[in-house]
């Protein structure tokens, strides 16, 4: 059984259908891709797993159990944890504050900051930044910042929403091994990106989304070197 299964949802915006039939199968302890042109509904997925919208049809479980009508703050405490398009930081907090508010659901304070101490193995540069307000930081730290935040919840899987999004090439390079570092400690990952080779690359399995549906699916490796996908995304 999936860790997380979006089972044939059906997502509108007003009258506006945005995902017409999706089905995703994220496994446990995998990376999985979801990429596709810009409006091919691969946020509006993110956003439905994650509570921000609801489906009109259609169902998603994770371990087994029903998200529909989950609120989002309870989804994240059952171990589904968001890092949005944008980052979406605290921006008048500092840095520190952020990362205790990724904790929010938790009362067990030895743990809390043991597993901050962790994100900052994980983040060195953060180390230097605690007492900075977060909307001072450059794009790569506030990226670092909102991840951090999230792992802060312990998830069991992490959406991450366009986590290269207007960052330099070198920052992109260090977010795609971050991606897979946090995933060999165990947090299986659900990855929308513009980046579709880096994105394929790093992927045990991935979809490709087209005007909100699923129209390819595979291994990573296998879609990056598939010619419809190599001629539609990766020029």
């Amino acid at each position: 059984m999936a860790l997380l299964e979006i089972d044939d949802i059906h997502v509108f915006y007003d009258n506006i259908e945005a995902l017409k039939g999706v089905s995703i199968k994220v496994e446990q302890g995998r990376i999985v891709s979801l990429v596709g042109a810009n409006g091919a509904g691969k946020t509006t997925t993110l956003k439905t797993v994650s509570g921000l919208l609801h489906p009109r049809a259609g169902e998603i479980r994770f371990a087994g159990e029903s998200l529909r009508h989950v609120p989002p703050h309870a989804i994240a405490a059952m171990g589904v944890r968001h890092v949005p398009e944008g980052r979406r930081i605290f921006a008048r907090l500092t840095v520190a504050e952020n990362l205790a508010m990724g904790a929010f659901a938790r009362r067990d304070r030895r743990e809390i900051a043991e597993d901050r101490e962790r994100m900052l193995a994980l983040f060195p540069v953060l180390r230097q930044r605690l007492g900075q307000i977060a909307g001072t930081l450059s794009g790569g730290e506030q990226q670092m910042v909102a991840t951090a935040r999230a792992l802060m919840g312990r998830p069991r899987v992490l959406l991450m929403d366009e986590p290269s999004m207007g960052l330099s090439p070198v920052m992109v390079e260090k977010v795609f091994e971050t991606i897979k570092a946090i995933n060999e400690q165990g947090v299986t990952i659900l990855l929308v990106e513009q980046n579709a080779v880096m994105a394929l690359d790093i992927a045990d399995a991935a979809y490709v989304m087209e005007s909100g549906r699923i129209v390819l699916a595979g291994r990573g490796k296998d879609l990056l070197d598939d010619e419809n996908v190599q001629r539609a995304y990766l020029g």
